[in-house]
């Protein structure tokens, strides 16, 4: 799999807070946000495949 650049803009208190977070873990802003999305990702798929499994089972 490949990468692509992807560029943000973003005030920095939000920055700050990133690279805090990111310190914590031990890792770079950049790795920091880019596990927060797949993580965010990994979830809503997920949650979209439990919501699946009841409707057909028909779990309410």
């Amino acid at each position: 799999m490949g990468s692509t650049v992807l560029s943000l803009r973003i005030d920095g208190e939000l920055l700050e807070r990133l690279r805090h977070h990111a310190a914590k873990r031990g890792m770079s802003v950049q790795d920091y946000v880019t596990r927060t999305l797949i993580r965010d990702d990994f979830d809503e798929r997920f949650h979209a495949a439990v919501d699946e499994t009841e409707r057909f089972y028909g779990v309410q």
